[in-house]
């Protein structure tokens, strides 16, 4: 039983980096925004699609995820500049319905040009087969998700915390209107911040796709729970979603030994009960 829980244990971390990369990005967009990025889902699905046609050319697989990432990453840049942009007035409903629409756009884009069936990739020779731990088989593929995963938060830890333009990203997140009065090009920090929380998530989209798969909707699952562990690590709080997001993924993989069919609705269950106790989140502040 115990090498079963460590097994789990394992599975979980990998899975959480994960949703730790979706929600990271998201919580740059809803940082510097304010706007709940509802086209992050299907940002994801069309990194891991991109992943998928870039792969199939016979291209290395690390190309294939700079893909991932760039193509999103263009298209997030393009929404802010020449939507959300046009858009800074309006209600703050229109911005969010505009971010839906988007996000239904981008998925049936996806469906016209790949179909409804899915794709699925091997992982590559490098990460191919396991490690034989003694009390599991560890596939080599979990761990380049969990170090990939860890990779991208670590550089991105190192942009906002250790450069110049990472101080002018955390203002503009914590005092945007401080930050316009310091001279800094608050529309050009708005475009590069969207193009980097939706490039994060065409590449956790791309990392996950030997994993799970994708298809056109794939993305809407993803997005449900990167919302979930944005509000549990705190909302505008970077590093709170780094915690929360390996925290749901231990809780969702240990409980699919108890009862697997209530997985995800833990997920939601855990939330619920930290915010009554902290209705800011983990690291959020009041």
């Amino acid at each position: 039983m115990s090498s079963l829980v460590m097994a789990q244990l394992i599975n979980g971390c990998a899975i959480g980096m994960l949703y730790a990369v979706m929600a990271f990005g998201l919580s740059i967009i809803k940082g510097l925004l304010n706007v709940p990025n509802f086209a992050h889902g299907a940002l994801f699905a069309t990194g891991a699609y991109v992943c998928y046609a870039i792969a199939n050319m016979g291209l290395p697989f690390g190309l294939a995820l700079i893909g991932a990432f760039a193509v999103p990453a263009l298209i997030g840049a393009m929404l802010q500049r020449f939507g959300l942009e046009k858009l800074a007035k309006a209600d703050y409903l229109l911005q969010v319905l505009f971010l839906f629409g988007i996000a239904l756009a981008l998925e049936q884009t996806l469906v016209v040009i790949w179909g409804t069936s899915g794709v699925s990739l091997a992982a590559p020779s490098l990460f191919g087969g396991s490690f034989d731990l003694g009390f599991m088989r560890l596939p080599r593929y979990l761990v380049f998700v969990t170090v990939a995963s860890a990779m991208c938060i670590a550089v991105l830890w190192f942009l906002i915390e250790r450069t110049k333009l990472g101080s002018q990203v955390r203002a503009g997140i914590e005092k945007s209107e401080m930050a316009r009065c310091l001279g800094i090009n608050i529309k050009g920090l708005l475009i590069l911040g969207f193009a980097l929380g939706a490039g994060m998530a065409g590449l956790a989209g791309g990392i996950a796709l030997p994993l799970l798969g994708a298809n056109s909707s794939s993305g809407n699952d993803m997005m449900s729970i990167a919302f979930v562990v944005l509000v549990l690590g705190g909302l505008g709080s970077l590093y709170g979603s780094v915690v929360a997001g390996l925290l749901l993924g231990i809780v969702q993989s240990l409980s699919t030994l108890v009862a697997p069919t209530m997985s995800t609705l833990l997920l939601y269950v855990v939330m619920t009960l930290v915010l009554l106790v902290r209705p800011q989140g983990l690291f959020g502040e009041r």
